[in-house]
């Protein structure tokens, strides 16, 4: 695609962003585009066929510990230092105004 894009394609591509543009920014973004278009179809003439698809071109492995279950810590131990608390659960101020109807 050697052509620079038309003006009319310009403003439609700007139509659909919700740009609008002066008739320079359509010259100026006509010419970047069809540059832009134009690396495009060179990408599209390269032959992969028989390259297997990847989805990272380097090797990715986790840097995550492995999950491990142990036991949990007794209730009373994970209520000790709550500066509030009602039997067995935190308390924590409202965050929610029930007066502002957001519900």
């Amino acid at each position: 695609m050697s052509e620079t894009l038309s003006a009319a394609q310009v403003e439609h591509v700007a139509r659909l962003s919700r740009l609008k543009l002066s008739e320079d920014d359509i010259t100026r973004y006509g010419r970047q585009l069809s540059s832009i278009l134009e690396y495009v179809a060179q990408l599209q003439e390269v032959d992969v066929g028989s390259k297997a698809p990847m989805s990272h071109p380097l090797p990715l492995h986790s840097v995550l510990r492995d999950d491990i279950v142990e036991p949990s810590l007794p209730i009373d131990a994970v209520l000790k230092n709550a500066p509030s608390k009602v039997g067995a659960f935190f308390t924590v101020p409202k965050v929610l105004d029930p007066s502002a109807g957001g519900g």
